[in-house]
């Protein structure tokens, strides 16, 4: 039963990769892409990591492929240049494509390579905390290159953000330049006027 749940996350996930790429309409690609993460998310499961599975769907489904989806929207894609550039980059494409299935099916294939296939792990017990052991190895020995990926993240936002600020006529913005210049003189005039007497 594990086999064939396997199979058919592995097949979904390997046709959703193929919706992102021959989809016409650019949000309909990150809603393919965000289908591939749910079952990516499905076969870390598999995989008893159930931490990471979870954190796929909470951090790149819920947070990063938003963002995604809120940068294609408000970005005014043509379309027609879209096509013109994939009609010509198609080959090479091609190309490239092709000699990635030969190289993947050169190693899984041939047996004569001298690499041993990897043993099935053992069934972990229970108890067994894979969260805390995944923490205990993030926040030691490979912490360096989680704040880098954090740096990463963060480069992404402030370029998402970059690309979204455009200036549109008839808006008003703020000027800080001007705002820290301004005097008393320039805002409060005093005015003399007589006093009025009451009868």
């Amino acid at each position: 039963m594990e086999l064939v749940v396997f199979y058919v996350f592995a097949a979904l996930v390997v046709g959703a990769a193929f919706g992102v790429i021959l989809s016409r309409n650019p949000v309909h690609s990150v809603l393919f892409l965000i289908m591939s993460f749910v079952f990516s998310a499905g076969l870390w499961i598999l995989l008893e990591a159930e931490f990471l599975g979870i954190a796929l769907i909470l951090v790149y489904v819920g947070a990063v492929m938003v963002l995604f989806l809120f940068v294609v929207m408000m970005l005014d894609i043509n379309l027609a240049s879209l096509k013109g550039s994939f009609a010509r980059n198609a080959p090479l494409g091609a190309v490239v494509a092709a000699a990635l299935v030969g190289m993947m099916v050169y190693v899984i294939w041939v047996r004569d390579l001298g690499i041993e296939m990897m043993e099935r792990p053992e069934r972990a017990p229970a108890d067994y905390d894979n969260t805390g052991a995944l923490g205990q190895l993030m926040y030691t020995e490979y912490v360096y290159p989680f704040e880098i990926a954090g740096m990463i993240l963060l480069l992404g936002i402030v370029a998402a953000i970059g690309l979204t600020m455009r200036r549109r006529e008839g808006t008003k913005h703020q000027d800080p330049a001007k705002q820290v210049q301004a005097r008393r003189e320039d805002r409060v005039r005093l005015v003399d006027m007589p006093t009025e007497k009451k009868d």
